[in-house]
């Protein structure tokens, strides 16, 4: 019955409230089912890349099987197996796109090796077969990823529409992703790539340095050049060409913390002749313990056909240090200036000696202090040096803006880092993959030997690329080369940036 009484009595208040709760049940329980169809859509997306994103394509001389999949870092992949793969960082977007070669046509592979314009003639012809290739691909993997994440929505929620939702979101992410590739793509990364696989092939595939450093921006040809590269690998691995000379670059070969490993010399000297390096730059701890007994360590120094620069590390005695010397190629710096091979370096040795716990070694800042030093007296000495060697960053830190390269060791581990007054730091691994003490770091897991190449103007003595080198230590047989190109190797030293420009540790 109609009643004033029972209107003005009514809780209208937690009626409201009561419809809130229904009215946010009902946006949960939608906010969810919708969730569901996203998630449903990428995983089936997903799994329709993986099964079934791929094609078959012609480039040039070889039958390509190009592979696309989502991955956090976005980056294409060219696999040559047996013999490696090369990894560029060409995009930004979370997807990679890995190129397998699967044949070589040997009427096409030996018209290469019969007429050497016909890897020029091949540069027109490239860039089509590979914009074919993808746009075959694109079309590929959104059906397939569409196909998939429908397939997966039917399969979860037994129905059309939210099944449809499904590839929508698919379709959606893949084509956003793809735009994003796009947009960051970046053609000079041809120029730096990773190299994992067969150590003797990687400066072939890449080229030498200053090919380059002059050609990166020129992406078909570098392209078309690194496919006739692979073409003559795979007709003739067994019988590899040394690295070319060129009398307008010197090649270093970076090596540090050897630690008295002797596996050491022999990736030494496979380096040296590989690449046909200039000279060798040391930065010390070459024993372990700095004892009269490792001495004869040195002597394998002196079967070394190049200039061995040497600096004393704090694991290396004043024993080891004329040990060195008196090999005849060796060339050790403790405060003293020498041009070799072209190269003006200044080194100096660690002033500690850690193996004797009973000597009264510097402090880190007494070390720094020396640095400080040594750097005074160089700039008093009016030399103009374009290499500086040294056993720890500590003790290098002061040369900074005075010199356009430093080279260190001691971490064990190798990183790079461009000071905001232009001079660039390289921090070299191990070499010996630190020695008897390569396994008791705590991780369980070998240190790697590692070594660097550096590619020097040989007029400026100015340092244009370098390439790290990678491999598996005790116990594994893994191998990475990774080139590095320096974007302003001319660059001003000792006038201040905006901003330093910092390189990860490429470990």
């Amino acid at each position: 019955m109609f009643s004033w009484e029972a209107i003005r009595g009514y809780d209208y208040r937690g009626a409201a409230g009561r419809l809130r709760g229904r009215l946010a049940r009902l946006r949960r329980g939608r906010a969810w089912r919708w969730t569901c169809v996203a998630a449903a859509g990428l995983v089936g997306g997903w799994l329709g890349l993986a099964l079934a994103g791929q094609v078959v394509t012609p480039i040039g001389p070889a039958d390509v099987t190009l592979t696309l999949s989502p991955q956090w870092h976005g980056e294409t992949v060219v696999d040559v197996a047996p013999l490696g793969r090369l990894a560029f960082d060409t995009h930004g977007a979370p997807l990679r796109l890995e190129a397998t070669i699967t044949d070589i046509r040997l009427s096409a592979a030996q018209e290469m090796f019969a007429d050497p314009e016909a890897i020029n003639r091949m540069a027109a012809g490239i860039g089509a077969d590979l914009k074919a290739g993808v746009i075959a691909l694109v079309v590929r993997a959104l059906v397939a990823a569409g196909v998939g994440a429908a397939l997966m929505g039917l399969l979860l929620f037994r129905s059309v529409w939210r099944a449809l939702g499904s590839a929508a979101v698919s379709l959606a992410v893949l084509a956003g992703s793809g735009l994003l590739a796009v947009n960051t793509f970046n053609p000079s990364a041809i120029a730096e790539p990773r190299y994992t696989g067969l150590i003797a092939g990687a400066p072939q595939v890449v080229g030498s340095a200053e090919e380059v450093v002059g050609r990166f921006s020129e992406y078909q040809e570098q392209l078309a050049g690194l496919v006739g590269n692979v073409s003559m690998l795979y007709e003739a691995t067994s019988t590899l060409p040394v690295y070319d000379e060129d009398e307008t670059v010197v090649r270093a070969l970076h090596v540090s913390d050897i630690q008295l490993n002797p596996a050491s010399w022999s990736i030494i000297r496979t380096l040296m002749d590989q690449y046909g390096v200039d000279l060798i730059l040391d930065s010390g701890d070459l024993t372990d313990r700095g004892s009269a007994a490792e001495d004869a360590f040195a002597d394998e120094i002196g079967k070394l056909d190049v200039p061995y620069v040497w600096v004393r590390g704090q694991h290396d005695s004043a024993g080891t240090q004329r040990a060195v010397a008196a090999q005849p190629n060796a060339v050790v710096l403790d405060g003293e200036v020498r041009e070799v091979a072209g190269l003006t370096v200044y080194g100096a040795g660690d002033p500690r000696f850690t193996p004797d716990a009973t000597r009264l070694n510097p402090t880190a800042e007494g070390v720094a202090a020396l640095g400080e030093e040594q750097a005074e007296e160089l700039a008093d000495s009016g030399d103009e040096v374009d290499v500086v060697l040294m056993h720890t960053r500590t003790q290098a830190n002061a040369f900074d803006g005075m010199v356009p390269l430093v080279l260190t060791g001691d971490e064990h581990l190798r990183s790079t880092e461009l000071s905001s007054l232009g001079t660039r730091f390289l921090i070299q691994g191990s070499t010996g993959g630190a020695g008897l003490s390569g396994l008791d770091h705590g991780s369980g897991r070998p240190t790697p030997y590692q070594a660097s190449v550096l590619y020097f103007d040989a007029e400026t003595g100015r340092l244009q690329a370098r390439d790290d080198i990678d491999l598996g230590g005790l116990g594994l047989t893994s191998a990475q080369v990774e080139r590095h190109i320096e974007a302003d190797p001319d660059r001003p030293v000792g006038e201040p940036e905006e901003e330093p420009s910092e390189e990860a540790p490429t470990d």
